[in-house]
């Protein structure tokens, strides 16, 4: 299963440069990386990024994630994946832009995105 991540450009290229991350500041705070399903996705990006361009949506397979990958309850008590380690370059399954269209982001056709 595909989870995904939402980075600011600048995230994105940290990792690329560095080959590892700890997340946005949100997630260092929180102790580990917040992640979406594709059915959590818009609504995440809507939340904490509305109205921010310039972002990439990042795709992660979940099961070589391991035990490092847990499933806990968030808003309205739905399970969202938090990642209880750095994230990895080789983690990356795919990674694109996520433009900003009249004021929503355009997240990928026929990916299960709602």
């Amino acid at each position: 299963m595909l989870i995904y991540k939402i980075f600011r450009a600048s995230e994105w290229a940290q990792l690329r440069t560095d080959g590892t991350t700890t997340g946005a500041p949100i997630d260092v705070a929180d102790g580990y990386i917040h992640f979406s399903t594709a059915a959590q996705a818009a609504e995440t990006a809507a939340k904490h990024f509305a109205g921010v361009g310039d972002l990439f949506l990042i795709a992660v397979q979940s099961d070589p994630l391991g035990d490092d990958l847990r499933w806990e309850p968030s808003r309205g008590g739905a399970l969202f994946p938090h990642l209880y380690r750095e994230m990895t370059i080789a983690d990356v399954h795919w990674a694109q832009p996520l433009p900003l269209k009249d004021g929503a982001h355009e997240f990928p056709a026929g990916a299960g995105f709602e």
